[in-house]
């Protein structure tokens, strides 16, 4: 996997076409973009499109006006993720040779009813930074027999990453540089704490790799140097550096913006049209407005 090694700064915006773009993805493409203009640098466009049952064409040019309309430019070739399967297939494979992952069957409903077995005898479940309770590695110790007779079952599975065994083989503690906790942008060394995440999906049999790899390895390949994204992707972040580290991969440096919140108080939605860039074209609003909204500029 060759790995672009860049000698200016390269950024990126990297959406997803499974909806309209809303304020915060304004927001983070506007930084992205601006950042890299500061910095003399590079600004990317990536489309993520992997997740094929809810990407969809009309989403994608719908991006493409959007960001143009708010008057960022990028460079061309845009890179889509769906026509890249192989090196994210190829990264997988390196990690299954090295050991650390294994297929997983357990169901939504299957994970409830353990949490709950446990819970009802007082035993604390674990759970990842989002509140999601941490899968229970039934198939974790199974022996290659039984994990390729598991395969062969027709059961829907899942690759996921021993995460024991995968931080074990890490070795030393793994950091990240931060510039987005503080006004100066000062770069901050932030302990990561990839366990917190559990056995985390790396691929499914319906969907040839999940955000976490394909992130890591499209950064890698794109020589993405700086990573400028929402908060809510902050505590992910141990996840990545731990991917780098098993892959060979070098790390970028991190800022995580600031979120635009809704009336609600809670991050805007895609199913939330009212706060969509096209919304606001529509009723009238500039691109000028748009920007002044969300990096508060008024």
């Amino acid at each position: 996997m060759p790995i672009s090694r860049p000698e200016q700064p390269v950024f990126r915006f990297a959406p997803s076409p499974n909806g309209l773009l809303h304020l915060g993805h304004a927001l983070s493409a506007i930084l992205n973009h601006d950042m890299a203009a500061a910095m003399g640098g590079r600004f990317l466009l990536r489309i993520e499109d992997i997740d094929r049952t809810r990407c969809r064409p009309e989403f994608e040019a719908a991006i493409f006006e959007d960001l143009a309309w708010l008057g960022l430019d990028w460079e061309e070739p845009v890179r889509r993720q769906s026509e890249h399967l192989g090196v994210y297939a190829a990264a997988l494979e390196r990690l299954k040779a090295m050991g650390l992952v294994y297929p997983a069957v357990m169901t939504r409903g299957e994970i409830r009813a353990a949490v709950a077995a446990a819970e009802a005898k007082g035993q604390a479940w674990p759970r990842d930074p989002d509140g999601t309770p941490l899968y229970p590695g039934r198939e974790r110790g199974f022996t290659p027999d039984e994990q390729a007779a598991l395969l062969a079952s027709g059961r829907p599975y899942a690759w996921r990453l021993d995460m024991g065994e995968a931080v074990r083989c890490a070795g030393e503690p793994l950091t990240w540089r931060e510039t987005g906790l503080s006004q100066s942008g000062e770069a901050t060394s932030i302990v990561a704490d990839p366990a917190a995440w559990g056995d985390v999906i790396l691929s499914r049999s319906d969907a040839p790799s999940s955000y976490h790899l394909s992130v890591v390895v499209d950064d890698a390949l794109q020589g993405i140097t700086h990573v400028v994204r929402g908060r809510d992707l902050y505590h992910a972040t141990s996840v990545h550096r731990l991917l780098q580290r098993l892959l060979d991969l070098p790390q970028p440096v991190y800022h995580h913006h600031r979120l635009v919140l809704g009336p609600d108080g809670r991050k805007l939605s895609k199913s939330d049209s009212d706060t969509g860039i096209a919304a606001f074209r529509a009723a009238g609003h500039r691109p000028a407005d748009v920007r002044a909204m969300v990096l508060g500029e008024r």
